[in-house]
């Protein structure tokens, strides 16, 4: 269950529905893969929503930015020494390779006796692009490294890459940018300028050969959703609430935006610069409004659904569904 740092009592507090929310976001993920394997995508307006249900992707990446940047904020809230990296990336490695690495090598032993049509991942170089979540750094990702077992763990090669320099920006944005005191109005500038970078990533990606074409995968082109949950443990520690009767409703209608034709059509295509521009906002705003109600304290009938059992349970488990 995810767990956030209460200050003022010195231990860690069990968040139920932010677990319950790790639920919805995979349910979404795994509702669009099923339309796209059954074709429902080119159903009109109906299959671009479809479509756009991969905005669970965006909940997790908002979810993780809040979660992992608040112990910094915590810490520089409260004047105290910022948390060890080290510890840090120990309990991120325990956390997700171990189930992980099991995962790949049963995918592989069972791809290697079973097939139903070209795997370009399916080969030793695929193996171990996989177990070091290194597959999507290459050009042509789709004919090369795409394994047809594994490939939803894309996703999961952004959270790495998230991982990885999470401390990095903490000491940027909390070291460099605010001196180590709390200022987070300079602190949230910052956030702003981190998410911009997606949007001038995916100008080069689009408008340039400067990149490999699987650099829209990249964390780069994703920082927006992750600084929106960053932002969203600041505004925590600043007292501020968001209730759900509020942020669903402005979720689900940014949801309805996404899917017209301003965010693109679902397609492998060239795209108008502006489409995935567009995209890359919304996302990240409609899923900092899934997290804000959680993060932010609302105990209202969103939260309670959240953090029923059934819900906690499949938060839990949520990747692996």
């Amino acid at each position: 269950m995810l767990l956030t740092h209460a200050a003022d009592q010195g231990r860690y507090t069990r968040v139920a529905s932010l677990t319950g929310l790790r639920a919805v976001a995979a349910l979404l993920v795994v509702a669009t893969h099923a339309a796209f394997a059954t074709g429902k995508l080119s159903h009109g307006y109906v299959g671009v929503m479809a479509a756009r249900l991969e905005i669970g992707v965006a909940i997790f990446f908002a979810l993780s930015g809040f979660l992992l940047f608040r112990p910094w904020v915590r810490a520089v809230v409260a004047g105290a020494e910022a948390p060890s990296s080290a510890d840090y990336a120990s309990r991120r490695l325990r956390r997700i390779m171990p189930a992980y690495a099991a995962t790949v090598l049963l995918a592989y032993g069972v791809y290697s006796v079973y097939s139903t049509g070209p795997n370009p991942g399916q080969s030793w170089a695929g193996l171990l692009r996989h177990l070091t979540l290194t597959q999507i750094y290459t050009d042509n990702f789709l004919m090369t490294y795409l394994h047809r077992g594994l490939s939803q763990t894309w996703s999961l090669a952004v959270e790495v890459a998230f991982y990885a320099v999470l401390p990095l920006l903490a000491y940027l944005l909390l070291v460099v940018l605010c001196d180590r005191r709390w200022r987070p109005a300079r602190l949230l500038a910052g956030l702003a300028g981190l998410a911009a970078v997606s949007l001038g990533w995916q100008v080069v990606v689009i408008s340039t050969d400067w990149l490999p074409n699987s650099a829209g995968m990249w964390l780069p082109a994703h920082l927006a959703s992750f600084a929106g949950g960053m932002a969203l443990a600041v505004l925590a520690e600043m007292g501020l609430r968001c209730p759900a009767r509020l942020a669903v409703p402005a979720a689900l209608c940014a949801f309805l935006v996404v899917s017209t034709p301003l965010a693109g059509a679902v397609t492998m295509g060239p795209v108008r610069v502006w489409e995935p521009l567009t995209k890359t906002v919304l996302y990240a705003l409609i899923a900092a409004l899934a997290v804000a109600p959680a993060a932010l304290g609302d105990r209202g009938f969103v939260d309670r659904l959240l953090s029923s059992r059934p819900m906690v349970w499949l938060g839990e488990i949520s990747y692996e569904i």
